[in-house]
């Protein structure tokens, strides 16, 4: 790299007798140069021209015949890819007529036949003259409903016969529309073969020019020079850069500084390194450097409304240091250590101040450990939204002004907006990489795993969009499946990088757009990398619940073992009892219902679900001595207006224990006197649904001789 240093340095300008790519770039706005920014301006121009020529006058001069032939082929592709669509609607014509039809006898003229018989029954029933006259109107209605339905009925019939009697020929043509695909597929990968790139996209040898050109192209000189032209530190951040190479390529594979703003993505970067001596390789390096490419266009911080004095963006350096504080103490997926920079950067994009994700992991891990080591990755972490996000905005309005967002969602709920920005917030805050994944008139969201990428909350892959370069979220999981395979996917880009180069416009899936030649054998490459990897697609999670309160999946309960230690209740020299909430009598173990579970705090923990009907819980134990005791709980809440009911022995009487609202943090109940006998005792537990309860869990209780 030290012609790009020479040339930066020295100012040398040539003239731009190529196209000029850099400025069909859109006018940087709000960016005015001075004389001084004029001339840098000129130099990184200059310098971009110089990395085109150089990198076009290194690649292979390839055959007019062979880049025809995969021109000629992949156009073909696109044709029979249009034909098999418009037979696969042929086909979907049968299934819609069959709906119509089915329609026309159930819910149309079945739905005026229970019409007349009910109007009949009240012409029957009437007694009054108007009550007579109304049921003839109703009568009249519902009896001329049903002719139309008839009539309708007989015309979808005749659709139906007709789609019915043509089907075997629209399958023919289906599946010889699906060969003729399949042919023109194979004929266009055998082009890109015998276009002889295999050693060029398989060479790094250019990745480091590639990389400089594809990154001040998206910087634009204007908006690179609108940067140095602040000051000496600035310029010296822009020829650091460009003297780095493998810089230049790590950002260029992670897509780039988010806006083109890499000068900034550069003061970011320098400053990360300065507050954290760890920073400089491995795991932290590559997290470090996802914050600056992300955060060099400022993320809107979303505080608490209270928070009147908080920032109004996110701090880039104190959400690195946030994350790599968290990242050494242990609190992160296992797996973060081992992400990509280009992954980092769906952890860390998140509008969410630093304090509101450490509650997020304080949370989880005290109200539901057992869904932080959740064996199965599609739902560690995001479970929570199914177990504990209500289904519903009518108690939005209750949202808190001291409480964050997220917070008030645990608190009040929500529709499938609210739920689906939960759950990527509890994803980023243990470090899992995730983005939005909309679809028509619902948001969803798709998280990494180990085994791939997942929709959870919504509908499966094809159904919706990301709102990210790679548009159609097919195109976004073809993306990150040639990613997973590592060092194979560098062929992609370096096509890609080309293509850039060449001035062709990016088209990052087959389903966004029309490729021309390199970004078409980019994706043609990538195709070919997935199917090699036998890459898996994984299949939606959570659908049935996108816009419901309960799921109809059977949930995993993870079993724990509970030791004699876990269910001894003891007795201090003050005769005051502690009960560990796993020691009851009944239930005995899990149930659905009751969960007992490791708690982080040593030990086990009560968890009582939120969904399903009210189940009591039982503790059966000897008492020293017999009067008052003042009961009290350790205990962890997500949302308010919550209480348990407790019964001592045979009593007919309740004691009402209120549960604070704890925001998902340990706490405790304030006192409650109840009366106890001396030796063996039972405390009930139950609550009184109200169809709106929250879940809560349980560490213990304490009962205290009254008077200590």
């Amino acid at each position: 790299m030290r012609l790009i240093r020479n040339l930066l340095v020295a100012g040398a300008v040539t003239t731009l007798g190529a196209p000029n790519l850099w400025a069909k770039k859109k006018a940087e706005p709000g960016v005015v140069l001075s004389e001084a920014g004029q001339k840098l301006e000129e130099k990184y121009a200059s310098y971009l021209e110089t990395l085109r020529k150089e990198i076009i006058g290194a690649l292979p001069k390839l055959d007019a015949g062979d880049q025809s032939a995969y021109l000629k082929a992949r156009e073909a592709e696109v044709v029979a890819t249009k034909e098999l669509d418009a037979a696969k609607a042929r086909m979907g014509e049968v299934g819609k007529a069959q709906g119509l039809v089915g329609h026309a006898k159930g819910k149309w003229i079945g739905g005026a036949d229970k019409g007349i018989a009910a109007a009949k029954e009240k012409l029957k029933k009437a007694k009054t003259a108007d009550e007579r006259e109304a049921a003839k109107k109703d009568l009249a209605h519902w009896e001329q409903n049903r002719e139309e339905g008839v009539a309708a009925l007989k015309e979808r019939q005749a659709l139906l016969d007709k789609a019915l009697k043509e089907r075997p020929k629209v399958e023919k043509a289906a599946k010889e529309a699906e060969k003729a695909v399949a042919d023109a597929k194979a004929a266009t990968v055998k082009a890109i073969k015998d276009l002889g790139l295999q050693d060029l996209l398989s060479s790094d040898k250019l990745d480091a020019k590639l990389a400089g050109f594809v990154v001040l192209t998206e910087a634009s000189p204007k908006g690179l020079a609108g940067f140095a032209q602040q000051g000496e530190a600035q310029q010296e951040l822009v020829e650091l850069m460009f003297a780095d190479g493998d810089l230049l390529v790590q950002m260029a594979v992670a897509d780039g500084a988010a806006g083109g703003k890499y000068g900034r993505a550069m003061e970011i970067y320098r400053d990360i390194r300065k507050a954290s001596d760890k920073a400089g390789e491995g795991t932290l390096q590559r997290l470090a450097l996802a914050v600056a490419l992300e955060h060099a266009e400022p993320v809107a911080q979303r505080n608490a409304v209270d928070a009147k004095d908080a920032p109004s963006h996110v701090d880039p350096v104190e959400r690195y240091l946030h994350f790599e504080k968290a990242f050494l103490n242990d609190e992160l997926d296992p797996a973060f250590k081992d992400l990509t920079v280009w992954d980092y950067r769906m952890v860390v994009d998140g509008e969410e101040p630093n304090d509101v994700l450490a509650w997020g992991r304080e949370m989880l891990r005290n109200y539901r450990p057992d869904q932080v080591t959740k064996p199965d990755y599609r739902w560690r972490y995001v479970e929570i939204v199914r177990s504990d996000i209500r289904y519903g905005s009518e108690d939005n309005k209750y949202d808190r002004d001291d409480l964050q967002f997220f917070q008030n969602i645990l608190k009040n709920g929500g529709i499938c907006g609210r739920r689906a920005f939960f759950g990527r917030f509890t994803l980023r805050a243990f470090g899992i990489p995730t983005t939005a994944r909309p679809q028509k008139g619902h948001a969803a969201l798709v998280h990494w795993t180990p085994e791939g990428w997942v929709p959870c909350l919504g509908a499966g892959w094809g159904s919706g969009w990301t709102k990210t370069r790679y548009n159609k979220d097919l195109d976004f999981l073809a993306n990150t499946q040639a990613r997973a395979t590592g060092e194979p996917f560098m062929k992609v880009k370096r096509a890609q990088w080309i293509g850039d180069v060449m001035g062709e416009p990016r088209v990052f899936g087959f389903l966004s757009g029309d490729p021309k030649f390199w970004y078409g054998v980019s994706l043609y490459v990538q195709q070919s990398i997935i199917e090699a990897a036998k890459s898996k697609t994984l299949d939606a999670v959570g659908q049935d619940i996108a816009e419901a309160n309960v799921t109809k999946e059977v949930i995993e309960i993870t079993d724990v073992e509970l030791t004699d230690a876990d269910r001894q209740p003891t007795v201090d020299s003050d005769g005051v009892i502690t009960i560990p909430a796993a020691a009851t009598s009944n239930p005995t173990k899990s149930t659905g219902k009751i969960i007992f579970m490791d708690s982080t705090l040593g030990g086990k923990q009560l968890h009582y679900s939120r969904n399903g009907g009210s189940q009591p819980f039982e503790y059966t134990f000897d008492a020293p001595a017999a009067g008052k005791y003042e009961i009290t709980a350790r205990i962890v809440t997500p949302s308010w207006q919550q209480s348990l009911l407790v019964t001592v022995n045979d009593s007919k009487e309740q004691a009402e224990i209120e549960l604070p609202h704890t925001v998902g943090l340990w706490g405790e109940t304030a006192p409650v006197v109840i009366e106890l006998k001396k030796g063996k005792n039972v405390l009930r537990f139950s609550r009184q649904s109200a169809g709106n309860e929250k879940g809560f869990s349980v560490k213990d209780f304490t009962l205290t001789p009254v008077g200590n």
